[in-house]
């Protein structure tokens, strides 16, 4: 089948894909992007490290292209953890591809994106962060290679409050 033939009623719901990776330390804590003022989203809140997975990517290359161009770090593996569906509108959503690594190093310097800090795991819920790494960040920072995968999807209700459903045991017999 050629890729002509791949595409299906553009009417249909479509998704922006993206990446979105945390990285761990030996002392409980994850390295976040406080992301910079007038920055489209987030400004001001911590993040993880991401973006869109442009054509011709795969979701690793795109995590690994992604967390090159904002921290400058590379040579890291990266292990897959999951997919979120985000409901952005009626017809339009997000695809977040989790990924996780482990580093130990110094702190990158600060880009265009923000500035990086550690942030212990335990104290996510008294920062500013965007509204669903309480949740998620210590799902992800649990996950062992092999594990079931997270999957997971959000949507908003009419005040525009976060609605998460997150699982991680689909494969396991009961």
């Amino acid at each position: 089948m050629s890729g002509s033939q791949q595409i299906t009623n553009t009417d249909r719901y479509k998704v922006v894909p993206r990446t979105l990776i945390f990285l761990f330390d030996d002392l409980r804590r994850v390295l976040l992007l406080k992301g910079a003022p007038g920055k489209k989203l987030w400004s001001g809140l911590l993040n993880g490290i991401g973006g869109h997975i442009e054509a011709g990517e795969d979701i690793y290359e795109s995590a690994s292209r992604e967390l090159f161009e904002e921290t400058g770090l590379s040579g890291i593996p990266l292990h897959y953890c999951g997919q979120i569906m985000v409901q952005a509108k009626k017809d339009l959503g997000v695809s977040l591809f989790l990924f996780r690594g482990h580093y130990t190093g110094e702190i990158p310097a600060s880009s265009k994106e923000g500035n990086f800090s550690w942030i212990e795991i335990g104290t996510l819920e008294n920062r500013s962060v965007v509204e669903d790494l309480p949740l998620l960040i210590p799902l992800i920072f649990r996950f062992k290679m092999g594990d079931p995968i997270i999957i997971g999807k959000y949507d908003y209700d009419q005040d525009g409050k976060l609605i998460a459903s997150l699982r991680q045991n689909l494969f396991e017999k009961d």
